[in-house]
């Protein structure tokens, strides 16, 4: 990782906003706005008024299960089964496409499908997963529109496991596929696979010091390298970068332990051969292999070569089983090498009936082998603590798995509403962020009088709008956590986030707990919030001279403490927003990077980010109060004059500090304004400056008002999933 520069807090946003491979590297300063129309809809085959989630109800779902199930065992000469049980290689599949996930900004995972792409396609620790989907595809011709990939492949998962003897925990769909790949996301600055750990942290003794958004440890790993840190064995250190990666996906050290042995206790890993010999990943491979990468010269079954190490973990690897901790923790293990040549641990004087049968040679038994992340499990105290309890009460084992698996397969499906199908399990987890429904209606003509009650409630117009903005903000289309509905902004940790500015969001909720206390039906806090912020730009709109009406649909629910895992919500505090011009420090990212990161995790386009911008702005809506980027005298009202005063020749635009400039008339000299980087941007960036022209021009007014109530309205209702 580049090191920071000097004064500067050390940032890493999950996109890829500066300039790469492409015509665009000849200015390098330039901003990438790609990812702002990274699954744009001209990519998508499907109708545009194709529904998944409808498509989804209509399935057969108990013969969908069944036809996985039947495809377990239905061996293909092409890519036979180890044990006859492709089980071991549908778990890693799903595990491979959910463990992608991260918590910083929630990218990654199962939700998108997006292991059919590069770069995780032909990632080094997806070896031989193309043939997993390969073999699923009988399955998703037959069922085609009603089961989207992404949901098929954690419903393998699942299917593997209830067909080797495990109860999950339940299943849920409403993944919904991209078509082309996620090329923007920040999975690395490491230019080639499995550069050295020391690349992604800016303190090498320091594990916790693993760059920001990543996970994993090393360039195309889902979490740790398995023969050890940088590939040298030593099952303590191994343990730091185990806690950090799995931290990072949410898991604590119990739900960690129970992971690794549950997903270790079938299947096996793939070194017996040289793995110097196999082809060329997916994304590289030459037009007859179809699709199909690492292609072995030696096609015999029991020389299939994948991760390098070669083995199975437990003695009875097609079966779920209790083996697995009383092979690690009632043997003594000693490092050895696969024939492939990758460290690996194997047990010392283990007896014969302890041993599992070769995956494809009758009657012949090998050698169980470990990781050395299972290793760590022995060593580590905190991990061996919940591993002996595991071996002492396999039953516990059982049911933190099966949650455990239940948590990684599905962390970034979002709220329970969200979840599809008959296996949804009924109780509530907090990890899911539940928000209690609401059962109440409003009518048109209670919702005008609420606006009025609101307007007069002594509030500014900035306060309004401020916390409305604040309390949605925080949605991230990446994961579906965070927004508006809830009103999480009352509660810790968000109440305290010095981005919210506790005095005023303070303030702004004694105001409309006062109000509702009136009511005569109760509203939540949430409806009225979004409420609030509704009447407020009707009203500047108003000012500018346009009648508008902000839609508002009523139905958001109040959390409570209980329902909140304050914890997990550190992750959603904004330390940065363009919106408001608010940097909590100063990053060596610069603000306009940061600014398209958060865009994109709203889930908005170009063009409405700045429409939202130019609103914002004049409406007087930033951190502190403070003018930058305030291109206006007649703040509080919603024109177009941001973009006016911008895009104005009569001024100059003069750095007066490192991220702030004066905006001064060329013939006076007289300083009009103030902005910042983020301000500036908009009208120094070629693609930006067509889209403020466009809202100056004078033609356009009233379109830069509805256009801002169409935006704003998206950020509002952005989590309100019964909308959809």
């Amino acid at each position: 990782m580049e090191e920071s520069k000097k004064g500067k807090c050390p940032f890493m946003h999950g996109a890829n906003t500066e300039v790469h491979n492409s015509v665009m590297s000849w200015w390098p300063e330039a901003i990438n706005l790609d990812i702002l129309s990274q699954h744009d809809s001209k990519t998508n085959p499907q109708d545009k008024n194709f529904n998944y989630r409808e498509e989804f109800k209509k399935l057969d779902f108990a013969a969908l299960k069944a036809d996985v199930k039947k495809l377990m065992t239905d061996n293909q000469e092409w890519w036979p089964a180890d044990w006859g049980h492709y089980g071991g290689l549908m778990i890693r599949m799903a595990w491979h496409s959910a463990g992608t996930y991260r918590t910083f900004d929630g990218r990654g995972g199962s939700n998108t499908g997006n292991q059919r792409f590069a770069p995780l396609n032909s990632w080094p620790d997806n070896v031989n997963l193309d043939k997993a989907r390969r073999l699923l595809w009988p399955v998703k011709k037959k069922y085609g529109n009603k089961i989207s990939w992404a949901d098929l492949m954690i419903l393998a998962g699942n299917m593997a496991y209830e067909s080797m003897g495990f109860k999950t925990f339940g299943f849920a769909g409403g993944r919904e596929d991209i078509w082309h790949p996620e090329k923007d996301i920040h999975w690395g600055n490491e230019k080639e696979w499995l550069a050295p750990t020391k690349n992604r942290y800016s303190d090498d003794k320091d594990r916790k010091s693993l760059e920001n958004p990543l996970a994993a440890v090393q360039m195309g790993l889902i979490y740790v390298n398995p023969e050890g840190v940088d590939g040298v064995p030593n099952p303590l250190k191994t343990a730091k970068d185990v806690r950090m990666t799995f931290s990072r996906m949410a898991m604590n050290d119990e739900e960690t332990v129970a992971l690794i042995a549950g997903g270790h206790t079938v299947g096996k890993t793939h070194g017996n051969g040289d793995a110097s010999k196999l082809g060329q990943a997916p994304e590289a491979a030459s037009v007859e292999h179809q699709g199909l990468g690492w292609k072995n010269p030696d096609s015999r079954p029991e020389h299939t070569v994948t991760s390098g190490l070669e083995g199975a973990w437990t003695t009875h690897p097609n079966q779920w089983n209790h083996d697995y901790f009383h092979l690690l923790l009632d043997y003594e293990w000693g490092l050895e090498k696969s024939p492939a040549g990758a460290f690996q641990w194997e047990p010392i004087n283990i007896k014969e009936e302890d041993k599992p049968f070769d995956a494809h040679i009758p009657g012949v038994r090998r050698n169980p082998m470990m990781t050395d992340a299972d290793m760590a499990l022995k060593f580590d105290p905190e991990y061996n603590k919940y591993a002996e309890k595991f071996y002492k009460d396999p039953a516990a084992l059982e049911k933190t798995f099966a949650r455990a698996w239940f948590k990684l397969t599905h962390r970034d499906l979002g709220p329970k509403s969200r979840y599809l199908g008959p296996d949804v399990p009924k109780e509530d987890l907090i990890w899911q962020d539940p928000i209690p429904t609401v059962d109440y209606q409003l009518s048109e003509e209670e919702i005008e009088d609420l606006k009025k009650q609101l307007l007069n409630s002594g509030l500014t117009t900035s306060e309004i709008i401020c916390t409305a903005w604040d309390s949605a903000r925080t949605f991230r289309c990446s994961d579906y956590r965070g927004g508006a509905n809830g009103a999480r902004i009352r509660l810790a940790p968000q109440k305290d986030w010095e981005g919210n500015e506790p005095k005023r969001l303070q303030k702004v909720l004694d105001k409309l707990a006062a109000i509702q206390a009136t009511l005569k039906k109760r509203v939540s806090i949430a409806d009225l919030i979004v409420l609030a912020g509704s009447a407020a730009i009707e009203q500047a709109a108003q000012a500018a001279g346009f009648a508008v009406k902000v839609p508002f649909s009523a139905g958001r629910g109040d959390a409570l403490e209980s329902m909140t895992d304050v914890d997990s919500f550190a992750v959603l505090e904004p330390v940065h927003d363009g919106y408001r011009n608010y940097l909590k420090c100063d990053y060596n990212v610069k603000p306009e990077e940061l600014l398209v990161d958060r865009t994109q995790l709203m889930g908005l386009t170009a063009p409405e980010m700045t429409v939202l911008m130019g609103g914002m702005r004049v409406l007087g809506t930033n951190f502190g109060a403070t003018k930058h980027g305030v291109l206006t005298d007649k703040e509080g009202v919603l024109t177009n004059d941001f973009f006016v005063n911008l895009t104005d020749m009569k001024y100059n635009w003069l750095p007066s500090s490192e991220n702030l400039y004066d905006i001064v008339d060329r013939k006076s000299g007289e300083k009009r304004w103030t902005a910042t980087r983020v301000d500036l941007v908009f009208g120094s960036n070629s693609i930006l400056r067509s889209y403020c022209e466009f809202y100056a021009q004078d033609d356009n007014k009233e379109k830069f008002v509805e256009d801002f109530v169409k935006a704003w309205v998206k950020v509002m209702n952005a989590d309100r999933f019964d909308l959809k």
